[in-house]
Order: C-alpha cells, then structure tokens, then sequence
C-alpha cells in the first residue's frame, strides 16, 4: 500500500496520524519514514484498512483496541549506555 493510499484510509477512518499511531502503540517517527519509502508495511495496511471499515459500519474499533492493553516497545540503544570501567587486577 502507498503511503499516500494509507493517509486516505486515515481519512476514511477519521483518524489522524497522531491519534493513529498512539493507539497501535507505533512511534508516529516510525510511520512518518515509511513517507519517504513510498509505503507502508502490510501490517499497518492491514490495521488501516479495517479501522476505515470499522468506522464505515459505525463500529469503535478505539475501544477494541484499547481493550488489548497494547504496550509500546521501547528502543533500547547502545548510544546513552553508561560506560563501564574495566576492574584493575
């Protein structure tokens, strides 16, 4: 799916980008670089296309997926690690 098909299907869903990738649990960073890809991963096309459906059957998908207790996952990188010092013998 282009990008540009996933921002549509936002609309159709009535979701903004924010609000979309607060509720996946996705770092809206993350899904603004697949901008400069072009497109999006299948799993955020398929998230995307059933949230715009489900609001065409006037169906809340936000409360179904809120009632997953979805966590964020967060980046551990090696770039703010402390630096330990080597015990002398």
């Amino acid at each position: 799916m282009t990008f540009i098909d996933f921002k549509k299907l936002l609309l159709d869903a009535e979701i903004t980008l924010p609000k979309f990738s607060k509720l996946i649990k996705v770092s809206e960073k993350n899904i603004q670089a697949y901008k400069k890809k072009g497109e999006v991963p299948n799993t955020i096309a398929v998230i995307v296309t059933c949230f715009a459906q489900m609001h065409k059957e006037d169906m809340d998908f936000r409360s179904y997926i809120d009632d997953l207790g979805l966590i964020a996952k967060v980046k551990k990188g090696a770039g703010f690690a402390k630096k330990h010092k080597k015990s002398e013998k």
